[in-house]
């Protein structure tokens, strides 16, 4: 199993690794699920030349802390950014997506106002079912082509909020499902948000004429 040393202890990822991939996902599970739960969108990525990096969050799957505690968001963010390095580390030269549900779409955003070097180094975002606090809190757009994905049904994270949000950050492209809900790599639609995902990565493949900067500094591992 793989962790790494978080703000607030262990952090457990995943990976998903194939040969000779074409991007890196980043990916940021949402609030009560784990990494595990990803597996059938992760043998996706695969197949589609992309090598996955899940995180567990703090409290979540096999990751260190109060599972009944709802742990900070700029903590989640500071393991999002820490992870990301180690991902960077084994591929300096592709791009990189961060993709994340929820939870981890507000982790994302948050990650994303870092500006160090291994943040300036992804290559595009993802959100799906975004939180209404994001819109809220008028969190800024990432600096990147941004793809967020919302279910007309959404019930937890109403999708009426995120549309203005998504309407004053140029930088943004959003795409509505019809009847879906919340948890969109787990309806029935799940293989048209996959393909999405998917199209967008291979966006980012396109996009990348030269090769990704080397981030210098980037933390050791611990395995």
């Amino acid at each position: 199993m793989r962790y790494f040393e978080g703000v607030s202890g262990l952090v457990h990822y995943r990976r998903w690794p194939i040969e000779n991939p074409r991007a890196v996902v980043v990916l940021l599970h949402g609030l009560g699920q784990q990494s595990a739960d990803y597996h059938r969108f992760c043998r996706a990525a695969n197949r589609s030349g992309v090598d996955v990096w899940g995180i567990d969050h703090i409290g979540h799957g096999l990751s260190e802390g109060d599972s009944e505690a709802m742990p900070p968001i700029d903590d989640l963010a500071a393991n999002a950014v820490r992870l990301t390095a180690l991902a960077r580390t084994e591929h300096p030269e592709l791009p990189l997506i961060m993709v994340g549900h929820s939870l981890g779409a507000g982790t994302a955003l948050i990650a994303m106002q870092d500006r160090g070097a291994v943040v300036d180094s992804v290559s595009g975002v993802v959100l799906l079912g975004s939180p209404e606090r994001a819109a809220i809190l008028d969190v800024p757009a990432p600096r990147v082509p941004t793809l967020v994905l919302h279910g007309c049904d959404d019930r937890r994270a109403p999708i009426a909020p995120i549309k203005r949000w998504c309407a004053q950050r140029p930088g943004t492209r959003m795409r509505e499902f019809l009847d879906a809900g919340h948890d969109l790599l787990h309806e029935p639609g799940y293989r048209a948000v996959t393909e999405a995902i998917l199209e967008f990565v291979q966006d980012a493949v396109r996009r990348t004429s030269m090769p990704a900067r080397r981030v210098p500094g980037l933390p050791a591992v611990a395995v």
